[in-house]
């Protein structure tokens, strides 16, 4: 399979999954979320997507690193994990602003926040710079799960 066709395939994979989630979460935005009680370290709406498109193209290229990687023996672990997390995170979507549900939100985001640095552990053993590369996702996903927490408290 040639090179470009992986790297291409990898990046729609991911920012694939976030359109998904997007489907979910542009309806309720405006709508439901808006009337959550929300912590003052909130970012503007405006913010997420733009992060959110950089994060998964990142995801795509730390994907194609380690696709691409020859001498892996974790090389399909990690690819399994990385689908795994990478499912988890447009499943957070449908839960958090589809189901309207912060409480079934955190759980998810919890559960993400664990098979992203899994991922990272196994991409180490891999590929270094496919491990780095996922750094800057894990701590979005940090700061989206202490945001998710508090709105899960602000709105009983």
């Amino acid at each position: 399979m040639p090179k470009v066709f992986k790297f291409v395939a990898s990046i729609l994979l991911c920012e694939g999954a976030g359109i998904l989630g997007s489907f979910f979460t542009i309806q309720s935005i405006p709508t439901w979320y808006a009337t959550l009680n929300k912590p003052p370290f909130s970012p503007p709406n405006f913010i997420f997507g733009p992060v959110w498109t950089i994060l998964y193209f990142l995801m795509g290229v730390s994907l194609y690193l380690v696709w691409e990687s020859n001498t892996a023996k974790n090389k399909k672990m990690g690819i399994k994990l990385f689908l795994a997390q990478l499912g988890v995170n447009s499943f957070w979507s449908i839960i958090f602003f589809g189901y309207r549900s912060p409480i079934g939100g955190l759980v998810t985001i919890i559960l993400m926040w664990f098979l992203i640095l899994k991922t990272i552990q196994n991409f180490q053993q891999i590929n270094k710079t496919a491990a780095l590369l996922l750094y800057p996702y894990l701590a979005w996903v940090t700061f989206a799960t202490i945001l998710n927490l508090s709105i899960v408290l602000l709105n009983p």
